[in-house]
Order: structure tokens, then C-alpha cells, then sequence
């Protein structure tokens, strides 16, 4: 690790710490929300309406956030998530009808997007090549948050008025996280060394120039990558200069900026975004998620109407699977030096992976098949889900890596709102429908990849020649 990430090295644990508390507090809450709806009166339907409010907001509030983001700087923008989402959960102990459970559920839909600019920042602080490990390492500690939370509000709800205190608690630990990033520090100056080869890739992956035009137009009002050497004119429009000198990623940011320009700014960013060479990547992203979203869809049901497993046996294999998805994350690093940090090749390999274990699941004529495929699927996931933020990173700008991953959450939660519907009509005609109609969804994936890497990879030469 070089000098900059030995020195962001202590902040970058503390993001770590944010992201296991986030996730720890929120699975508190998830599997105790449908029991809440129905308690405060709802009907199966109207349950399933408010269930989706907050799918929905994620939808369209992703990419803005991201973008705001690199609009006012990391630190403000998370702040913000973090108060507006604790605010949020702290009224969700306050429900006591279906309104207010709807009300409260609002502000977190629009703002909860921590994890998402946590990963942005993330990707502020360290190197190209030193990204997939970090964020295996983030998403490592994240998923083990996610693991623990519903063991200690299951024994929360055991106690009167538990979904209450369950809120509670969850908001109290935004809060937290609130705290810790205000400590945080603001103005520390870190050094970025980036080798040669990963200097270029990070020019020559990247199919246009929008994302590049938008840091030149606004670098004097976002202050993240500004260098301090302002002599080099050069060095501060060009990614490919090594030995540089960077601001802390979350410096001064523009807060005092009129809203009306700060927005400007932020459909500007998602306009280049939404007009770039992208959609191969974004396609591909929405593909796996369905095929891994059908995977899940009817587990419980199919393993007992397969195999008649009791679900508490089933439960002890999704956490099974859960914890070998937690420990993959700190195999991501090793694993992209071992491909030699090509994440297109990473990807195509790990896509094709996963595709073949959904098969092996959707055919399995025992259950210790099934115990095997989800024993690589949670490992394939884990590296697939880190190859594909990556490979949107690389292919992006990095002034605008928020406005990138608010994106691709937006791709995601487009899966969520689909998959749901494309599970009950693949479930009409069999138990297996669900991961049969994944393994049709990843095989387009990977045809996807296998049509598009070579153009990729062609761009990125004619790029290497003309610089």
C-alpha cells in the first residue's frame, strides 16, 4: 500500500466501522417490517404497497444523491444521509399507524445512501489497483453487520413493544455513525502514487470524454482532486499524471452554493452519465441482479417443497451462504491480483460462475448439491458484485464516482422492483422456474461481456496510441 493509503489507512477502518454499524442496524428493522404493517392493521395488499414505497424512492433518489455527492463533497452529503436516516428510524418507533409508518419510511428512501457514498469515498482515497481489495474489505465488513443485526432484533421483539426499541436502537446507531464521521478529519493533504499501467487504464478504459468535461467546468466550485502544485497546468486535468499531490477527497465542500445551482450541477453529472457509452455495464449489472434476486425468490418454498426441508434448516443454510459472502469479501483483493487487475475478465469469468450454479440449483437432485452450489454462488456474488462497481468506476470519471454508483444502485433497485414479478410467473409453471429464468438472464450477461470486452479492450488501445 503506498503513502497516501497508509495515511488514509486509519480513516479508511472508520468507514469500515460505518458500514458494519449501517447494515447492523438496518436488518434489525427489515425482517420485522412486514410483521409491523400487518399489526397496525394492513391488509395483504396495502402491505405490499408501503413495502414498495421505499424500492421506489431508492430508485429515483440513487443517482441524485451520488451526484450530489460530488457535488458538495463526501463528508456533507454523508452527514446528511446519516441525520435524515436516523431521523427516519426514530419515527418509525413513533408509528402507531399505517400513515405514520409510511411517513417515516419516506426519508429513508430518499436519503438512505451511506453505504453508497462511503463506497465513493473509498474509491477517493486510494488507488485504481488498490480499489477491489478495499472494497471487498468494506463490503466484508458490512455484510458480517448485516449477519448479526436480525439475531439481536429477534431478541429485541421478544420483549414488549420490541419493534419499537428495535427503531430506536437503529436510529441511535445512525447517530453514531454521525458522530464518528464528524470526527473524522477534514483538511488532511494525502499523497496518491499510482503506477504507470494503472494510469493508463484509468485514461484508456474510459469510452468518453462528458465525465472528463464536467471536472475541467467545475473544479473551482468542487473542490475534490484539486491539486495543491498549480504550476503543472497539465497535471490537473490529466488522470494519467503520476506523484501527485491531492486534497483530502472531502475538502471544502460547496454547501453555501444556491440549491438551484447546486442541482444544476448534479443533473449535469447524471445527463453525461445517462448519455455515455455505459449501458453495456449497466445492462449487465441489471442481468445478474435478476438472476441472483431469482436465485433467492422462492428458496424457502422450493427447498421444502423439494427436498421437504423444515425452514429452519433452510435458515441455517441462507446463513451459511450469508457468512461465506462476508468472508469472500477479503478474497476480492487476492483474487484481482491473481487476473492482473482485469476486471473484464474477472467479471466474464465470475458471471459465467455464478450462471453455473444457479443451473447446478435450479437441477439438483439432492440437497448437498444445493449445499454446494450455495457454497461458490456466495463466493461468486461476492467478487462479481466488486467487479462490476469497479469496471463502472474505471470506465467513469473519477469526480464523478457518485453519480457512477448512485447509478448503478438505481440498476439494482430496478431489478428489485422486477424480480418480485418475474419469479410468481416463472413459479406458475415450476418450483425451479425462478433460478431457471436466472440461468437464462446470466447467460445473456455473459454473452453480453463476450461481445463488448473486445470492443472495450480496442478503445482502450487506439486510446494508449493517441496518448
Amino acid at each position: 500500500m503506498n503513502h497516501a493509503e497508509c495515511s488514509a489507512a486509519p480513516i479508511i477502518r472508520c468507514i469500515y466501522a460505518v458500514g458494519f454499524m449501517d447494515l447492523f442496524g438496518v436488518s434489525m428493522i427489515i425482517p420485522l417490517l412486514s410483521h409491523h404493517v400487518k399489526f397496525l392493521g394492513a391488509s395483504p395488499t396495502v402491505a405490499g404497497i408501503v413495502g414498495s414505497t421505499y424500492g421506489v424512492l431508492q430508485l429515483f433518489s440513487s443517482t441524485i444523491i451520488g451526484g450530489w455527492s460530488d457535488v458538495v463533497g463526501r463528508r456533507y452529503s454523508l452527514l446528511t444521509c446519516l441525520i435524515l436516516s436516523a431521523l427516519g428510524y426514530a419515527l418509525l418507533g413513533l408509528s402507531t399507524s399505517i400513515t405514520l409508518f409510511v411517513l417515516a419510511r419516506i426519508p429513508v428512501g430518499l436519503f438512505k445512501h451511506s453505504l453508497s457514498i462511503c463506497r465513493a469515498l473509498l474509491s477517493d482515497l486510494v488507488s485504481e489497483t488498490e480499489r477491489p481489495l478495499v472494497m471487498g474489505h468494506f463490503n466484508a465488513a458490512s455484510s458480517v453487520g448485516f449477519i448479526l443485526g436480525p439475531v439481536v432484533g429477534g431478541y429485541l421483539t421478544e420483549h414488549e413493544g420490541g419493534f419499537y426499541m428495535s427503531s430506536f436502537v437503529c436510529a441511535t446507531i445512525f447517530l453514531l455513525n454521525t458522530g464518528l464521521v464528524w470526527l473524522l478529519p477534514r483538511n488532511e493533504k494525502l499523497h496518491r502514487q499510482t503506477d504507470a499501467n494503472a494510469n493508463s487504464n484509468a485514461v484508456t478504459s474510459q469510452p468518453y470524454d462528458g465525465l472528463r468535461n464536467t471536472r475541467q467546468n467545475f473544479s473551482d466550485e468542487n473542490h475534490h482532486y484539486l491539486p495543491h502544485n498549480n504550476n503543472h497546468h497539465h497535471a490537473t486535468r490529466s488522470p494519467t499524471a503520476s506523484a501527485q499531490r491531492w486534497r483530502w477527497p472531502w475538502g471544502k465542500a460547496s454547501v453555501l452554493q444556491p440549491i438551484w445551482k447546486q442541482l444544476l450541477m448534479v443533473v449535469v453529472r447524471i445527463r453525461h452519465v445517462a448519455t455515455s457509452d455505459m449501458w453495456d455495464v449497466f445492462l449487465v449489472r441489471l442481468l445478474m441482479a435478476l438472476a441472483i434476486m431469482l436465485y433467492y425468490s422462492n428458496f424457502s418454498l422450493a427447498m421444502e417443497e423439494r427436498f421437504q426441508l423444515k425452514p429452519k434448516v433452510t435458515g441455517y443454510l441462507i446463513s451459511y451462504s450469508s457468512m461465506l459472502g462476508a468472508l469472500a469479501g477479503c478474497l476480492v483483493g487476492p483474487v484481482t491480483q491473481l487476473y492482473g487487475n482485469d476486471m473484464p475478465a474477472l467479471l466474464l469469468h465470475s458471471t459465467i460462475l455464478t450462471g453455473s450454479l444457479i443451473f447446478l440449483y435450479a437441477t439438483a437432485a439432492s440437497v448437498w448439491q444445493v449445499v454446494l452450489s450455495s457454497t461458490f454462488f456466495a463466493i461468486s456474488t461476492t467478487i462479481g458484485r466488486t467487479c462490476i462497481t469497479d469496471l463502472e468506476l474505471r470506465r467513469g470519471d473519477a469526480q464523478a464516482c457518485g453519480t457512477l454508483i448512485g447509478a448503478g444502485q438505481s440498476v439494482t433497485a430496478v431489478g428489485r422492483v422486477l424480480a418480485p414479478l418475474l419469479s410468481g410467473l416463472a413459479q406458475e409453471l415450476s418450483p425451479c422456474g425462478p433460478p431457471s429464468l436466472g440461468v437464462v438472464l446470466a447467460i445473456a450477461a455473459a454473452g453480453l461481456l463476450l461481445l463488448r470486452i473486445p470492443k472495450w479492450d480496442s478503445k482502450g488501445m487506439a486510446k494508449t496510441k493517441s496518448h
